[in-house]
């Protein structure tokens, strides 16, 4: 018998030093977190340094995935490889060269306006120095000195935009070269993706690059036909309240509303301006504007957008608000474009592996109501009642024969 259990202690010593060792070896909790942190600013700074190479890439990347259902159709056709990916992207260009051209036209035509934009707005300008005098008692020269600095800075600030547009030229150049490569290309990129993770994974990355590709399909088939939809409903609604040239700002309006949040607001600001320099001078057909504008971004939150566009990938507004501020904040307005796309691509990831799975939660847009404090503690009342019923009925069950012999010896007593 002491002999069993001295043999025992050994393999129990064992166990204690093996389970120290496994835990001796783990990070603490804020070291984890420190490195993490401090990976993640590295990778955000390179990612920001390298911004001139990494976004028309990434550019060429959707457009691949956009193009790719193409170059498969035509291949089908028995047309040459290289030949379906240069027809495919010749018509990409042709659409793009097409959109160009309109709005070229209408932007030439637009310049016959510049007389009697710079009179209304020198008259809109006269007047609200006049009311700001009047009112906060600040003389027109101080006002005019405020708004040449104003100028000045804008200036400068004009000439960033023209260099960002300068670099838009250069995605522009870089861009069908780059789809161009990455669509021959694709076997290579796939076999690196498989070459990467063992056989067990397969079937895992098999199913995330398959739903990668249509989530990026779906959401920018989506974005078309939303601009679209959008563009017809500004320029029929600007066309009705008698704005000229509403099919121009329509349009405008509609690729501003690409951008989520944030380029609806400058959509409505365009035909408001246009309103106020070329109306009659009140505000009843810039009141109208805001109201038409709000009905459309109703219509195109709540029905087109949950019908068209969304695809299998749902991904909550507060992180999608998030993630296009913190793209603008890192890549400009080229990283606005790209961030909901790429929070779909980690949202994908996150759901196929297991220790990542939460945070795919955390950006989904389904809710487990169980999980709330109000629930938590109507279950621990529920537990609290039950054990308390338990209680009393052990109580009443010790205490029932006690009773039973006290009414006996009343009973013999009397």
């Amino acid at each position: 018998m002491f002999g069993n259990l001295f043999r025992l202690s050994p393999r129990k010593r064992e166990v204690k030093t093996s389970v120290s060792q496994t835990t001796s070896t783990e990070l603490p909790f804020y070291l984890k977190a420190s490195v993490i942190l401090l990976g993640l600013a590295l990778l955000f700074y390179i990612l920001f340094l390298l911004k001139d190479i990494l976004v028309p890439i990434c550019f060429a990347a959707l457009l691949g995935i956009l193009l790719n259902p193409i170059v498969n159709k035509l291949m089908c056709w028995k047309i040459p490889k290289v030949a379906g990916i240069l027809l495919a992207i010749l018509l990409a260009i042709m659409v793009a060269a097409g959109i160009i051209i309109f709005i070229s036209a209408q932007l030439a035509s637009f310049s016959e306006l510049a007389p009697q934009f710079q009179q209304r707005g020198t008259e809109i300008l006269d007047g609200i120095t006049a009311w700001v005098a009047d009112t906060f008692n600040i003389s027109k020269q101080v006002q005019l000195n405020k708004l040449n600095e104003a100028m000045q800075s804008g200036q400068a600030y004009i000439g960033k935009t023209l260099t960002t547009v300068m670099g838009l030229i250069g995605v522009v150049v870089l861009l069908p070269i780059y789809t161009f490569l990455i669509l021959y290309y694709k076997p290579l990129f796939l076999n690196f993706f498989y070459d990467v993770f063992e056989n067990k994974h397969v079937e895992k990355v098999t199913e995330v690059l398959n739903e990668t590709k249509t989530a990026i399909q779906k959401y920018i088939q989506g974005l078309l036909i939303e601009m679209a939809i959008v563009a017809a409903l500004n320029s029929a609604a600007l066309l009705i309240l008698g704005v000229k040239y509403a099919i121009l700002i329509g349009i405008i309006g509609a690729i501003l509303n690409l951008i989520p949040y944030i380029g609806g607001l400058v959509a409505i600001a365009l035909p408001v301006m246009m309103s106020i320099v070329t109306g009659d001078g009140g505000y009843t057909t810039p009141l109208f504007i805001v109201g038409a504008y709000g009905l459309i971004q109703f219509i195109d939150n709540n029905i087109i957008v949950p019908r068209i566009v969304s695809s299998k990938v749902e991904v909550n507004a507060f992180f999608s608000i998030v993630i296009v501020l913190f793209g603008g904040a890192l890549w400009g307005v080229s990283g606005m474009f790209l961030s909901i796309p790429f929070l779909a691509i980690c949202k994908i990831i996150f759901d196929r592996i297991d220790n990542l799975k939460p945070w795919g939660h955390l950006l989904g847009t389904d809710m487990d109501e169980q999980f709330t404090l109000i629930t938590v503690e109507t279950e621990e009342e529920k537990i609290t009642t039950e054990t308390t019923l338990e209680v009393t009925e052990e109580t009443t069950e010790n205490s029932s024969p006690d009773a039973d012999t006290d009414s006996k010896k009343k009973e013999e007593d009397a």
